[in-house]
Formats: structure tokens, C-alpha cells, sequence
């Protein structure tokens, strides 16, 4: 079964986005002028990197693009005795100028009680702003909202249409999406061909979620010829990012040899990595594996699955937030 996309802020998995291009109008600066942060990074390679110091020196003179720079930087504790507080402010001196990822990126500290209690009607008016500005992003997170009914009636129509307009734009997230609503006929009439083409999309595109769903309808044989080797390639994938469905769909593959050698080590640790990372469905695998390896197995596989966690949490705080 393809898996409902979750929420991008419980998952902390934006995409990083380059500004340009995406109508915004509040930007303050020539873009010869902007700087950025390497730790944070950068889809725009016109942009040169700067120092720490550098960068908020700029945003102090008012410089929006630094101060979301400054934002991100104090999320991922980049400058010491910084806090989610002190991100909070950054955006907020950003997106008060009109700068659309900053607005994003507030919405989000919104969502999630990040540094500010938490308001839907605050984040649903920091993502409507930007979204005016047909900002990507924003119309995906709005999109999400509306799929999930957080502070909202859930509509799926409406939801549908916001992840039209982002995934018009690029966004990969939204394509996802929009695949899984033509998957289900969730505010649109279902249509197999469109949520496969829109997940191939998504996932060619690098999109985890996406990758996912596409394995699954290879190993389920669902509008493409059933290749237990083509979904554990698209699992694998996934798995890479810490996708936990895919982890456990690729630890079953593993266990039972299908599409891939059978390692039962390596099952155990991608089962385990999925459990410690929260999701529970591959409990009952991991414990029929377990006891199946001995002592020194358990160990060398678990210590692998801390490893997995530990890599992908680093880069989903990368790809936290809009630079």
C-alpha cells in the first residue's frame, strides 16, 4: 500500500530552494550582494559563501536573505547559545519585509510550536502570504494543511489544488502528493497512470516518500510489470534518506531474498533503524530476525542502524528549512 505523505514539518524535510524565480518581491538587495552560509547551502551558484560573521553583519543592515540565513543557522545550532527563540526572530524580521521563504519558514516554526506556541491560523497566514507570491513551497504546505485538516476542514479538493500549483512549479514534495491523490481519488477522480507518472517524476527527482510508492507499486505489479528487483532498487533509495517504509519493505526483501540476496544482518539493521526511528510496523520482522543472528550480529547490525539514523537525521536538518 503507498503510504500517505506525512507532514513536511513533523518530518523536517523541505527541500532547499533557491529564491530566484519564484516571485518574490521583497527582496532588498542586488543578488550579487547575497551570501550565504556553505553549512546551510545553496541552490543558486552565483551566490558565494560567507562566514558566520559575515552573514550577520548583513542581516543586521536589514538584509533578508541573510536574515533567513541567520534563521537556519539558529535552528541548526550552527552559532553557539542560539535557539529556536533566536530563529524565530530572524524569520519573523524577514518575513515582516515580505521575503517568502522566511514566511515559509516561520509558518513552520508556527506549525510546530518551534520556539513560539503554536498556531495553525498564524502559520496558515504566513504560508497564504507567501503563497500569493507563488512561492512553491507555500502552496505545498498548504496543500498538506488542508489534506491533513490541521486548523482547517479537511478538503481534499482544495488540497489537490494547492499541490497543482507547487507541483507545477517543481516542487518535488507536491508531485508526491498529487501522485497520491490520483492514487486514492482523494479531490480528484482516480487516475493510476497520472499518480504513476507523477511519483516517477517525484522520485527521479529524489524524492524519498515518492521512491517509496514507487517500489511498492512494482512489487505489487500496480500499473507496471510486477519487478521485485525494481522495487528494491527504489527502496533502496529510499531507505538511503531514512525513509522507514522503505527500510522495512527493504528488510522484508532482504530477509526473504527477494529481488536481492538474502542478509539477514542487513535486514535486522534496516528493521531496527525504521523501530528507532519511530515506526513500529516492522516490529514483529525485527523480532523474528533477532533471533535468528547471535549476539555479535545484533550488535554489529544495530550500531549500523544507529549509524543510518544519525546520517539521515543530519540530512534532514540540512533540508530543514528555505534558504
Amino acid at each position: 500500500m503507498n503510504l500517505k505523505p506525512w507532514l513536511v514539518w513533523s518530518m523536517v524535510v523541505m527541500t532547499l530552494l533557491s529564491a530566484a524565480g519564484e516571485g518574490l518581491v521583497a527582496q532588498t538587495k542586488m543578488p550579487q550582494e547575497q551570501c550565504s552560509l556553505a553549512v546551510v547551502g545553496h541552490a543558486n551558484p552565483t551566490v558565494k559563501v560567507c562566514d558566520l560573521k559575515t552573514i550577520r553583519k548583513l542581516a543586521e543592515r536589514g538584509q533578508v536573505f541573510e536574515q533567513n540565513q541567520m534563521g537556519i543557522a539558529s535552528m541548526m545550532v550552527v552559532e553557539p547559545e542560539t535557539s529556536t527563540k533566536d530563529a524565530v526572530a530572524w524569520f519573523q524580521n524577514a518575513a515582516r519585509k515580505g521575503y517568502a521563504p522566511a514566511q515559509v519558514n516561520l509558518g513552520v516554526m508556527y506549525v510546530n510550536g518551534w520556539g513560539v506556541q503554536k498556531n495553525y491560523g498564524t502559520a496558515l497566514n504566513w504560508f497564504r502570504q507567501a503563497a500569493q507570491q507563488n512561492f512553491a513551497r507555500a502552496n505545498y504546505n498548504l496543500g498538506i494543511i488542508y489534506l491533513e485538516g490541521e486548523g482547517v476542514a479537511q478538503d481534499y479538493r482544495l488540497a489537490f489544488q494547492y499541490f497543482q500549483k507547487a507541483a507545477a512549479a517543481g516542487d518535488t514534495g507536491a508531485e508526491t502528493d498529487l501522485a497520491y491523490l490520483y492514487d486514492r481519488g482523494l479531490g480528484v477522480s482516480q487516475n493510476e497512470k497520472l499518480a504513476l507518472d507523477w511519483y516517477r517524476k517525484a522520485a527521479e527527482a529524489g524524492d524519498a516518500l515518492a521512491q517509496h510508492n514507487l517500489g511498492d507499486m512494482y512489487l505489487r505489479g500496480e500499473g507496471v510489470p510486477q519487478s521485485d528487483a525494481v522495487a528494491v532498487s527504489w527502496f533502496e533509495k529510499a531507505a538511503a534518506q531514512g525513509q522507514t517504509g522503505a527500510e522495512i519493505k527493504l528488510a522484508y526483501m532482504l530477509a526473504q531474498g527477494r529481488g536481492v540476496p538474502k542478509n539477514t544482518e542487513a535486514a535486522y539493521a534496516l528493521a531496527k533503524a525504521a523501530y528507532s526511528a519511530g515506526d513500529n510496523r516492522g516490529q514483529e520482522l525485527l523480532r523474528s530476525l533477532g533471533s535468528q543472528l547471535t549476539n555479535e550480529q545484533r550488535q554489529r547490525a544495530t550500531e549500523k542502524a544507529g549509524a543510518m539514523n544519525s546520517d539521515a537525521q543530519t540530512k534532514t536538518m540540512a533540508k530543514a528549512l528555505l534558504p
